[in-house]
């Protein structure tokens, strides 16, 4: 059967709408675990410690799925740029879906003891393994069925997941809370976003299994046999830009968990705030990221990814003391302009990520690419930046120790970007032509 262009976009439609999907529900386990660490985790796994102390074992949980997703990016890099993309997202999500369900049925800390802190960290780390192959698949999908010309906006439907799923994480536990009292809460209301888990996981399934294999993919396979070890081939013509691309992304990340994590336990706690006016404000915060992306991502294919890029890095440098000074005052509408600019100023860093990271790795070593760099950055931002904020605030007494750190890592993706090419225009199959040795970088 001939394809027109309007079966063309019909398929390039169902493409961005499954990558959204499906990216929306691994993020909403993913975040659902965040929640639940600065809200609960402390208090059911770690009684036996001070609050404070609680709130860091139970951040450093969090971080443990942080340390998994570069293995996972690695072990599902490896089967992506050899098996295929759509077949690597189904593993991912199974994969991630099931150790959310475990969490939601895992005792407590008052009904196995040591052993429930020993269970909740290894489950915590098979989500960061599944969470860890999705990103590098999901955006390549999407950015490998793209226009070249579109390549900026559509890699932003992935992307989009993140602030959906913090949406329906929020949504999920503002319902709890506002039918639940905080003894109910504890006592089993934290266990059902966990377990809601389980019906997104079968629709998101169902989406995955109906959206065909990448056409770059398979035509860079036809022409050229695929690499018997992407990773090693990669780090071979390609670490210098591997290791930009996890100093570049590290800043939108830290920020990020900085927003959905960390403030969440400095606003019930140090500002002693109510966790439902919180829970609001990054739902708010999140809607504006939700808007902010897209946009700023298309707006990538009309000037660059690195204009937009640089932009958002030095805006989010300069917003970094404002948006806690904004929060200190305890004032719920200051509190979400300091939340909304924040995660408008990371959309310019956050959306175009997509496209740079596909554009700047040849389709046989793409998706092995694409993971270790941003999964790089997940490590050196969001896995340590709860912790070091909430230590920060510890040793200083004040939020703009805080500010300051967001401020350097700002710093640091700036500089990292601006020694990276700009890729918007550039061939996705430039690299796999046969008759060429891989091409160093």
């Amino acid at each position: 059967m001939a394809t027109t262009p309007e079966t063309d976009r019909r398929s390039l439609a169902r493409v961005a709408g499954t990558s959204f999907i499906g990216t929306t529900i691994e993020w909403y386990d993913f975040f659902i675990y965040a929640n639940a660490t600065a809200l609960v985790f402390g208090t059911l796994f770690f009684p036996r410690l001070s609050p404070t102390a609680g709130t860091l074992a139970s951040l450093s949980t969090f971080a443990v799925g942080f340390l998994a997703r570069p293995l996972g990016g690695v072990l599902m890099g490896h089967f992506g740029d050899r098996v295929g993309r759509r077949s690597v997202l189904v593993a991912s999500l199974m994969i991630m879906g099931g150790a959310t369900i475990l969490i939601g049925l895992l005792p407590t800390y008052d009904s196995i003891g040591v052993w429930a802190p020993i269970l909740l960290v290894t489950l915590r780390f098979v989500q960061g393994l599944g969470v860890g192959g999705e990103w590098g698949g999901a955006v390549l999908v999407a950015v490998e069925h793209a226009p070249p010309s579109r390549r900026g906006f559509y890699g932003s439907f992935p992307q989009m997941g993140v602030p959906a799923g913090i949406i329906a994480s929020n949504l999920v536990f503002l319902g709890l809370s506002s039918v639940l009292s905080r003894e109910q809460f504890l006592a089993w209301g934290w266990r059902v976003p966990f377990l809601l888990s389980a019906a997104l996981i079968a629709v998101g399934l169902y989406a995955r299994v109906r959206i065909a294999e990448s056409p770059v993919f398979l035509e860079a396979r036809r022409r050229r046999p695929d690499a018997r070890m992407p990773v090693v081939e990669l780090l071979r013509g390609h670490w210098r830009r591997v290791v930009l691309v996890g100093l570049a992304f590290m800043a939108a990340n830290t920020i990020g968990y900085t927003t959905i994590v960390y403030v969440l336990s400095y606003a019930t706690g140090a500002l002693r705030m109510e966790r439902t006016t919180v829970l609001l404000l990054v739902l708010f915060a999140s809607v504006a990221q939700l808007v902010a992306t897209p946009l700023l991502s298309a707006l990538s294919d009309r000037v660059g990814r690195r204009r937009v890029f640089v932009a958002g890095a030095a805006l989010s440098l300069l917003w970094a003391a404002p948006m806690f000074l904004l929060l200190d005052t305890r004032n719920a509408a200051l509190g979400l302009i300091g939340l909304t600019g924040a995660v408008i100023f990371l959309s310019g860093m956050y959306g175009p990520q997509a496209a740079i990271a596909s554009e700047l790795f040849p389709t046989r070593v793409r998706y092995s690419g694409a993971s270790l760099g941003y999964q790089i950055s997940t490590i050196t931002g969001g896995a340590v930046a709860p912790l070091i904020a909430t230590a920060l605030y510890a040793r200083t007494g004040t939020s703009m120790s805080v500010a300051f750190y967001l401020a350097v890592v700002c710093l640091i993706s700036l500089v990292a970007v601006l020694l990276v090419p700009e890729t918007r225009g550039t061939s996705l199959t430039a690299g796999d032509d046969p008759t060429r040795a891989p091409a160093r970088s």
